[in-house]
């Protein structure tokens, strides 16, 4: 489990069933996990799109404050955290929701049938 400097002032919980991410709790009593593979993604975002870095991080404190529990996680149909009465977001579903897209420039592939 890791700390996270984005979330240094929030209080953090130890969570023994989900040791895999880091569990914080809000002033206001709300929840929320960060798996490592999320963090990841989010750097990539910081990185790629610095501009919009600040505004990723207030639509995952409006998740939670609403939600009041919220697993940030890695892959959509692998989460590492079982928790009750929670939502599951990837990176590019905050990222949707905080309208910052970053453009898929891939070539695609040159495989023909």
């Amino acid at each position: 489990m890791k700390h996270y400097e984005e979330w240094k002032d929030r209080e953090v919980l130890i969570d023994l069933r989900n040791r895999f991410a880091t569990c914080y709790r809000n002033p206001d009593g709300s929840i929320f996990y960060v798996e490592p593979q999320f963090y990841t993604y989010l750097q990539g975002y910081k990185m790629l799109r610095p501009e919009g870095y600040q505004a990723i991080l207030d639509k995952m404190d409006e998740i939670v404050r609403k939600n009041r529990k919220v697993v940030f996680i890695g892959q959509e149909d692998n989460p590492l955290v079982e928790t009750e009465h929670a939502i599951y977001l990837t990176a590019i579903d905050v990222a949707d929701q905080a309208r910052v897209l970053v453009e898929d420039k891939s070539r695609g592939s040159d495989y023909g049938d």
